[in-house]
């Protein structure tokens, strides 16, 4: 496969992840911040920094309120990683690996760029934001089902599953890097109640109520949170899911071309030392530092990716 063919699978799948990622992280965001009128502005800073669009924010506004995240976050013109440039993004590299794709496949996403421009046209109101989110979830959700439904299981679909896989890996350890002084409060926080609200914006960004619940009750506590959206190899959105599918789909890439790269021992490493490690190690470590150095490998891995299948060529 030409590597320009790889690399627009890839980051075709990245920006549906991405847009989706955001859309959910939007939404739990406006829950809290409907609850918790008095933390508001700090909630709406926090979605801000989880979706790493900080500075750009800053540059282009001098207050930090609902109304201008939630605009930023969906259709900022000047945010790259904007909902609506991502599905931007998404169609512009469908239509480089047109030739890749099944009819259906290429339909589901020019119909979701089409349905979003539309929704995406003017600001989204408040009234109407949980619509609008649902519809961007429903969407993605769409693009997945006729990728999964229809593609052949070769080299086309394993750099779509890359792509699926390390932009989702990122997301949850941003959200869990954001949110760690929750899951390890302060000294004088031991012992008190910890707030339901933050522990509803961390497992209701990757859809894990229920599935935390089936797993461990009611029982909201720090560790099985960390260990659940880190470790636990059955939820779809954790560390450990994410890297056992990357790992597949490497694995089945060198299988299909004969040859290993570098970026499959680096997976391969990554793996490991997510099946190895425990919770408890994690914790007395420190869960931020073992979030940022997660967060520095999986670029690495990404832009090894790219330099092994040449994406630019």
């Amino acid at each position: 496969m030409l590597g320009k063919t790889a690399g627009g699978l890839a980051w075709m799948f990245r920006y549906l992840e991405r847009s989706e990622n955001l859309a959910r992280l939007v939404e739990t965001g406006q829950r809290i911040a409907l609850t918790r009128p008095d933390r508001a502005e700090s909630e709406w800073a926090s979605v801000l920094k989880t979706a790493g669009v900080t500075a750009s924010y800053k540059a282009h506004h001098d207050d930090v309120t609902g109304e201008q995240v939630v605009d930023w976050i969906l259709r900022g013109k000047d945010n790259h990683s904007s909902i609506l440039n991502c599905i931007e993004g998404a169609r512009m590299n469908a239509r480089l690996v047109r030739t890749a794709l099944t009819r259906e496949v290429w339909e589901a996403v020019n119909e979701c760029w089409m349905t979003l421009c539309s929704e995406l046209s003017r600001k989204v109101i408040p009234r109407d934001l949980p619509r609008t989110l649902g519809v961007i979830k429903q969407r993605s959700a769409f693009v997945r089902g006729a990728l999964h439904g229809t593609m052949l299981r070769n080299d086309i679909y394993d750099f779509a599953r890359l792509g699926t896989f390390l932009e989702r890996a990122d997301a949850t350890a941003r959200l869990l890097d954001v949110k760690y002084y929750v899951l390890l409060p302060s000294a004088a926080g031991v012992g008190s109640t910890l707030d339901n609200a933050q522990w509803e914006m961390i497992l209701r960004s990757v859809s894990a109520e229920g599935a935390f619940r089936m797993v461990h009750g009611r029982n909201r506590k720090p560790a099985d949170i960390a260990k659940f959206l880190t470790l636990d190899s059955r939820m779809p959105r954790s560390l450990a899911f994410c890297y056992s599918k990357i790992g597949d789909n490497l694995g089945y890439l060198e299988s299909d071309y004969g040859i290993r790269m570098p970026s499959h021992d680096m997976a391969e490493a990554m793996c490991q030392d997510l099946n190895h490690a425990t919770i408890e190690t994690i914790f007395e470590n420190g869960l931020h530092q073992f979030l940022q150095n997660f967060l520095r490998r999986n670029g690495e891995l990404a832009v090894q990716i790219e330099l092994d299948y040449r994406f630019s060529q």
